[in-house]
């Protein structure tokens, strides 16, 4: 007996002379004739006959969800799947169903089949179902090697790997079953048959498919057996068609692995979300039969409230904190630190960490929710206005340099910036790096306060002796001291008084020279010609007036204030709390 190749569904048969006799013997399968080896078992077994294999009428007992039990006439009832009736026609108790029995399931309940499958009795009816690759009923006789041996109107044999069994134990429960088969090689000659229950068993679960796919629709809520896991999701059983469970569909909450909440064999329900009909795929899904958690948010979930959660991901922006199964809040990287400048999310908080926030906003529609973490720990410029006013003097680190000055850090989360021009008194600065540096613990004075846009000034040179420090407690309010005028305009005047030391002055509006003449407007001479003579009576009298009035000394008048002059003035006034000086003409 050879082993031809299965793909050729008629080859030749190299053992006969007549090349028209169909047969195929399965790759990989014995090569030894199965007269031999049937001839083996015959020695210790006796071929066993079951008449009425030409299937047999039932009456229908009960209709459970999914099957029909049957009276077939035996001790035990025999059952039928549901799905083999029409869905709007479903059988009722005591109707009579023809059937044909396929095995035994392993409670011990006989399996049947609607078709109407024989038993052929001769030759020509064996010829006939192999060439139109029928399916045929026989009965399994007993295990031979490499198979079992099969009635079917004559001695067959069947390869174990044909059998659709796993295993030897398996095969043994298979004696003296019915089974549904179909003839894989036949020599008519050397009367040697093979026969495949594999082959039938496979057609019947695709057509079983088949007829599954065509029942099921969008929106439905199956039941199923989760047949297998991997990283994405879950193969599940929905009653003879595969559906493939995403991790995203198994719940609302996150799922980073579908083993973490399901396993192999579990019954679950859920919805099914999309059929492809072309690729025959199922897609199903359990969260959707679960109440969706956004629901509720807008009234669960309050601006301002304190809550905790769980950080399940963290994003350059920010991260993700899980409130409740399917709830999640962002905390931007801007919400992590009053304190210092966060440059990445991890640098705070780590995945699986527990935190509590403050809830900055709620989006229900868009299905967001905003938390602050450093709000939770509460706003360090609270009290800062009291704490830190216009006057004092703080200590503290420098935290950071820019060109245009220097941040130091008053309190947690508080800084204050010292501009470059407020760094020192006695030389220019280019650039803070040039006197400080990162870490350094300086001194200031808090030159102004702005709570509003949390900015707070500083000034290191306002706490360094100066000139003008010197000056103001060398000198008091009425003394008199000489300076230099550096500019003049109308009604003021900037005195320099030393090195350093500049001081304002008012100035009061001089008469103009043409009132400083020794003449009236209104005299006679103001009106008489240069050739008239002087009224020697009136001039007289003038001048004695001014004499008795004090006048004379005005003879003595000091020139009009201009930039340059060199003058005394007497201090008006010297506030050493804003270090200011005014000035009076002396």
């Amino acid at each position: 007996m050879t082993n031809p190749d299965t793909s050729n569904p008629n080859p030749p048969d190299p053992n006969t002379s007549n090349p028209a006799t169909p047969e195929r013997t399965p790759a990989n399968e014995p090569t030894e004739s199965f007269k031999d080896i049937f001839s083996e078992y015959e020695q210790s077994h006796s071929r066993k006959r079951e008449p009425g294999a030409q299937g047999r009428e039932g009456t229908v007992i009960t209709v459970t969800a999914d099957s029909i039990v049957l009276d077939i006439g035996f001790k035990t009832e025999g059952v039928l799947p549901l799905s083999a009736f029409p869905a709007d026609k479903p059988p009722k108790p005591g109707d009579k169903v023809q059937v044909t029995i396929k095995g035994r399931d392993p409670e011990g309940y006989y399996e049947l089949t609607r078709g109407k499958v024989e038993r052929p009795t001769d030759w020509a009816s064996l010829e006939k179902a192999f060439a139109e690759k029928s399916t045929i009923m026989g009965t399994v006789t007993g295990v031979v090697k490499g198979g079992l041996s099969v009635d079917v109107g004559v001695r067959a044999f069947m390869p174990a790997s044909r059998s659709g069994t796993r295993d030897a134990s398996e095969l043994e429960k298979l004696v003296e079953q019915e089974i549904r088969c179909r003839i894989i090689k036949l020599d008519v000659a050397e009367e040697d048959v093979v026969v495949d229950r594999r082959a039938v068993a496979e057609d019947e679960e695709r057509a079983g498919k088949e007829r599954r796919y065509s029942e099921l629709k969008e929106g439905d809520t199956v039941h199923g057996e989760v047949r297998s896991l991997t990283d994405y999701g879950a193969f599940v059983d929905i009653g003879g068609a595969d559906a493939l469970l995403h991790v995203g569909e198994i719940s609302w909450r996150r799922v980073n692995k579908p083993s973490d909440v399901l396993s192999t064999g579990q019954q679950i329900e859920a919805m099914i979300i999309k059929i492809d009909s072309d690729k025959r795929r199922i897609a199903i899904s359990m969260k959707q039969l679960q109440p969706h958690p956004w629901d509720a948010v807008a009234e669960k979930y309050k601006a301002g409230e304190r809550v905790r959660g769980t950080v399940t991901r963290i994003a350059d922006f920010g991260a993700f904190v899980e409130l409740e199964p399917g709830i999640e809040g962002l905390i931007h990287i801007s919400e992590m630190s009053w304190a210092k400048r966060v440059r990445t999310p991890g640098d705070v908080v780590k995945p699986g960490e527990t935190v509590e926030a403050v809830i900055l906003g709620v989006n229900a529609g868009e299905r967001r929710i905003s938390l602050g973490l450093k709000q939770a720990l509460g706003d360090p410029w609270a009290g800062v206005a009291q704490k830190f006013a216009p006057g004092t003097v703080i200590e503290g680190p420098v935290t950071s340099l820019t060109k245009f000055g220097a941040f130091v850090q008053l309190t947690e989360g508080v800084e204050g910036m010292i501009h470059v021009s407020e760094i020192s008194a006695e030389k220019r600065i280019n650039h803070p790096q040039e006197v400080l540096r990162a870490g350094q613990v300086v001194k200031a004075q808090v030159l102004a306060l702005d709570t509003e846009k949390r900015l707070i000034r500083l000034s290191m040179k306002q706490l360094l002796p100066t000139g003008l420090d010197e000056y103001l407690a060398e000198h008091k309010e009425g003394d008199i001291v000489t300076g230099r005028m550096i500019e003049a305009f109308e009604g003021h005047a900037r005195v320099e008084l030393g090195e350093g030391v500049v001081a304002t002055c008012r100035i009061p509006e001089e008469r103009s020279a043409k009132e400083d003449k020794p003449t009236e407007p209104d005299s006679p001479a103001s009106s008489s010609s240069s050739s008239s003579k002087p009224d020697l009576s009136s001039l007289g009298s003038m001048l004695q007036a001014r004499w008795k009035s004090g006048a004379a000394a005005s003879e003595a008048k000091p020139e009009a204030a201009r930039a340059g002059q060199i003058r005394k003035f007497r201090i008006a006034k010297l506030d050493s709390a804003t270090k200011k000086i005014e000035l009076e003409l002396e």
